[in-house]
């Protein structure tokens, strides 16, 4: 799939996430905060950020490419299984994003981490 593709029939989550993924993949983090709430919060495997300005903060020291290779999505949740690019590594990962009046603002990323320790 790799560029993320949007669709007539997608729903405002799908598009949502679709947008924030393609601008943090040209590493625009203040496009990618348009699509974020302020109290977004993010767990992840190795740790959890409260809030968008320490999020996008911390993606911009990263700056980690995704390769979606799935999107599933109903009203107010995305789930997305996608390739990411961390540096020399690449590591298969799965997105939960729940969207609320078209922000996100809850992300969930599982992984297995073994290859970043």
């Amino acid at each position: 799939m790799g560029e993320v593709n949007m669709h007539l029939n997608m729903t405002v989550s799908a598009m949502t996430v679709s947008s924030f993924l393609k601008a943090l993949n040209t590493y625009d983090y203040e496009g990618a905060g348009e699509f974020i709430s302020n109290d977004m919060r993010f767990e992840g495997v190795l740790g959890s950020v409260n809030g968008k300005k320490k999020y996008l903060g911390q993606m911009a020291k990263m700056k980690f490419r995704y390769d979606v290779k799935k999107l599933l999505y109903d009203e107010e949740t995305v789930s997305v299984l996608y390739e990411i690019q961390m540096g020399r590594k690449t590591v298969l990962a799965s997105g939960w994003y729940e969207v609320r009046e078209g922000l996100i603002t809850h992300i969930r990323v599982i992984f297995d981490p073994r290859a970043m320790l």
